[in-house]
């Protein structure tokens, strides 16, 4: 009987009986692992072979990320950044052409930028709305078309189907960000998606506490994949790996109550006359609304809105004195965020043509009438400061 989703939050990556009946799997601390004969060294057949490889615990928490994302296999990275680099550099060389969403996370575009055109990758931007449409800019050189749906600032969410077919025609290695919805409200491989990225500090680990990342392949990507997180020394702490194991556990209630608080408080800001409009893919008025309700089973806690135009004393007065919304670059924890963002700064193969001050919102899991109170007193200092 295949299990439903919730329960696979709770059961992958545990065997207890592998443990003496240990419900968590133990905390493996190592670096150095012995070999029993001349013969295991020589083959390396044990599972366990050095530290940095991996431990049980660690195999643990990959295996769990591995099934929940629907994947052949996955691997765990130091942080979301390092599993975007490893995940790049296992499928591109010099001489390749990577399309790049001009969507993608800023750091992403800056590893692009500083350092994979630094060793002689093409590297292109193109409209993240392009759907279909991507077969025209595909070339024979494309080894990888990134994708991350949807953009964690912007929000404009890939017809990933359609790219996926137009991709894996030419050859070329679909890679998706995928952090926004988690495993739990996107399946990238029912969508022909070659390889799953998650920023694990945020949705599955959900307290705040732990920089880690994953890297999830279909058997084909695999290879390359675990080649290359070798080779270049990736890996995460054990301690780190247990708070992710353990925050799994409760996904499914957390990221419910996120996107819940996230839509209400965007409905709510959408009646604010500082709004000039909500930017959520789970509001009927945004622009791929069809395309969210058709591929995605949910929505995350992160949204952003465009406040109507106001002064730089105007804003720092309302975002000064909040309460519960710290002000912060990361989300997917416990808490509630805000942070002013600059789309304008990060825009080469499309034009942000919004006037007003775009402000990314973390819906935490705080009470909601005490977050909307917090962002009434806010909109009041605004203006009064304007």
């Amino acid at each position: 009987m295949k299990k439903k989703q919730d329960t696979t939050v709770i059961t992958a990556g545990r065997d207890p009986e592998a443990n003496f009946g240990i419900v968590n799997p133990p905390v493996y601390h190592a670096s150095t692992v012995i070999y029993p004969t001349l013969e295991a060294v020589k083959t390396r057949a044990q599972p366990v072979t050095y530290g940095r490889r991996g431990t049980p615990t660690t195999f643990a928490l990959q295996d769990a990320i591995a099934e929940l994302e629907g994947g052949y296999r996955a691997l765990v990275t130091s942080s979301g950044l390092s599993a975007v680099t490893t995940a790049l550099l296992a499928h591109l060389k010099a001489g390749d052409h990577l399309l790049m969403t001009d969507s993608a996370y800023e750091p992403t575009r800056t590893f692009c930028n500083n350092v994979l055109r630094r060793y002689g990758v093409d590297v292109e931007y193109y409209d993240p709305r392009i759907g279909a449409g991507i077969s025209s800019i595909l070339r024979e050189n494309t080894a990888v078309v990134f994708t991350e749906s949807p953009g964690s600032v912007t929000f404009e969410v890939q017809d990933i189907p359609a790219i996926a077919d137009a991709t894996h025609k030419t050859g070329a290695t679909l890679l998706l960000d995928n952090t926004w919805a988690s495993p739990l409200y996107f399946k990238p491989f029912e969508h022909g998606v070659d390889v799953s990225i998650q920023a694990v500090t945020k949705y599955l680990c959900g307290h705040s506490d732990v920089m880690m990342g994953s890297i999830t392949a279909t058997e084909d990507a695999w290879k390359k994949t675990l080649e290359t997180h070798g080779n270049i020394g990736q890996c995460a702490a054990p301690d780190d790996v247990y708070l992710v194991l353990r925050g799994i556990r409760t996904l499914s209630v957390r990221l419910e109550r996120h996107m819940q608080t996230g839509i209400a408080l965007a409905e709510w800001l959408s009646k604010r006359p500082e709004v000039a409009r909500v930017i959520h893919p789970a509001r009927a008025d945004h622009p791929d609304h069809a395309i969210w309700k058709r591929d995605f089973t949910g929505a995350s806690g992160l949204f952003s809105i465009e406040l109507k135009p106001t002064s730089e004393k105007a804003l720092a007065a309302m975002l000064d004195g909040l309460e519960y919304f710290g002000m912060g670059y990361s989300w997917g924890g416990f808490e509630s965020l805000i942070i002013p963002q600059y789309p304008k700064k990060m825009r080469t193969a499309t034009e942000w043509k919004a006037e007003g001050q775009i402000l990314r919102l973390h819906a935490g899991l705080e009470d909601i009438e005490d977050l909307k109170a917090d962002l009434e007193a806010g909109f009041a200092r605004l203006g009064a400061a304007a």
